[in-house]
């Protein structure tokens, strides 16, 4: 039986799509391997194997692919911390959960996350990324809020300094993307268990 028309459309329709989202990979290890100014739309297209007027058909801009790659990534990571912020765990257990999703979200859009940590203060000052600067002020509220919650309920200690201990675990869990590679040796769920188990346990013995 022949396929129909609207069949033929759908598959195009899925190929697009497909490809759109190829074409933005590329241009994430790009930027973030290169950096996003001295990335031009020639070496996204050489990189993805075609003419620069070809990318044009996807994208209007390098701004544009930067855009839709950082507001994916922060979508998506949103989506993850809103749901555990408001799943009504304890403090210690809230934080264990937003370290873990931090690793998967690193594991998960790897590039995005470099060039947001190379490009987020600059880009900040534009109006079309002024988005950065609100969700740098949410995951700040999200993680004070969370250890002083602990404090509180004395499960943290109470001579935290829980500004230095937020700025701490945000370089400490968040630098990672420098060294880790997706499809290595260790799950995101098994580094995030062994970072916490620092942060939380210590790494010295306790003495008898």
């Amino acid at each position: 039986m022949p396929k129909s028309s609207n069949d033929n459309r759908k598959k195009t329709t899925v190929s697009q799509a497909e490809r759109r989202e190829e074409l933005l990979a590329i241009a994430a290890r790009v930027f973030a391997e290169q950096g996003y100014s001295a990335t031009t739309v020639r070496k996204i297209a050489d990189a993805a194997g075609m003419l620069a007027g070809s990318l044009y058909y996807h994208f209007d801009s390098k701004e544009s692919m930067l855009d839709e790659i950082l507001s994916t990534f922060l979508d998506e990571l949103w989506a993850r911390y809103d749901a555990v912020l408001s799943a009504g765990l304890g403090p210690r257990q809230t934080l264990e959960a937003l370290v873990t999703e931090s690793f998967r979200e690193i594991d998960r859009h790897h590039a995005a996350v470099a060039i947001y940590q190379k490009e987020s203060r600059h880009l900040g000052t534009q109006p079309r990324f002024a988005y950065l600067v609100e969700s740098q002020r949410k995951f700040e509220k999200a993680w004070l809020g969370t250890l002083e919650r602990g404090v509180a309920a004395k499960v943290f200690r109470a001579d935290l300094d829980v500004r230095l201990t937020y700025r701490f675990l945000r370089d400490t869990v968040w630098v990672a993307a420098s060294w880790y590679r997706p499809g290595g040796r260790h799950s995101p769920e098994e580094i995030a268990r062994q970072y916490l188990s620092m942060v939380l346990e210590g790494i010295a013995l306790h003495e008898a």
